[in-house]
């Protein structure tokens, strides 16, 4: 059964930094593409970031000043670096693995920006 776990949220003060993990239980892990979305409160679900098996990185716009997405394929983890983090990035982070007919997704991780 493929997991991904996602792990690092948690409450920061506006301006502040965290860094998302997405441990993968894949074992292709280097071929998916592997993405970060979020979910505000009352919104629906969108992009944030994409790495694909070549470490291209796509960005939502306007992400891409404060946000870095990377990968560690021996480890099979995926990680979302957050800078200068404002109030309007809180909400539930997902971590999304794509190949093919694949097409999976972690539980999530609550990340809070609030003074």
């Amino acid at each position: 059964q493929v997991q991904l776990v996602e792990s690092g949220g948690g409450l920061v003060e506006p301006g502040g930094s965290l860094t998302l993990s997405c441990a993968a239980s894949l074992s292709r892990f280097s071929l998916y593409d592997m993405a970060w979305h979020r979910q505000a409160p009352g919104k629906q679900r969108e992009f944030v970031a994409n790495v694909d098996r070549s470490n291209i990185t796509i960005y939502a716009d306007g992400l891409e000043s404060r946000f870095t997405i990377s990968k560690d394929d021996a480890k099979k983890t995926v990680y979302l670096r957050m800078n200068s983090l404002k109030p309007e990035d809180t909400g539930v982070y997902y971590c999304n693995a794509r190949l093919r007919r694949d097409n999976f997704w972690g539980q999530g991780t609550q990340v809070t920006v609030s003074s």
